[in-house]
């Protein structure tokens, strides 16, 4: 299986369980691998017989700066179900990551994989 990934989606939001969390946007960062079959779009030299890597970052970043949640399990949860919605997509590994959220750590975070 063929895979469509984006590293590192850096997007503001708000995400966390304390009051000054969810008053304010804050960095969170997304890593994205899409399993899919490109050979269709390959062979065409087509973007739309495949996953658009463009695309899914709008859907990503449109949903963390439009839906507040408290954890990162709703997020990543809310974040897989609407990528899964495209059929293209045979299966989606993610990972949500809230930088500088604990003292000492560059990150903190959760990695999911959800597949049809």
């Amino acid at each position: 299986m063929d895979k469509v990934f984006i590293n590192n989606l850096t997007v503001s939001g708000i995400l966390g369980i304390h009051a000054h969390e969810q008053r304010h946007p804050r960095e969170i960062r997304i890593s994205a691998v899409a399993t899919t079959d490109i050979k269709a779009a390959a062979l065409n030299d087509d973007i739309t017989q495949t996953v658009n890597y463009s695309t899914l970052a709008k859907i990503i970043a449109r949903h963390i700066e439009n839906t507040p949640h408290l954890t990162i399990e709703a997020l990543i949860e809310a974040l897989a179900a609407e990528i899964m919605q495209n059929e293209r997509i045979d299966s989606i590994w993610l990972r949500v990551e809230k930088p500088n959220a604990v003292p000492a750590a560059e990150s903190v975070g959760i990695e999911i994989t959800r597949s049809r």
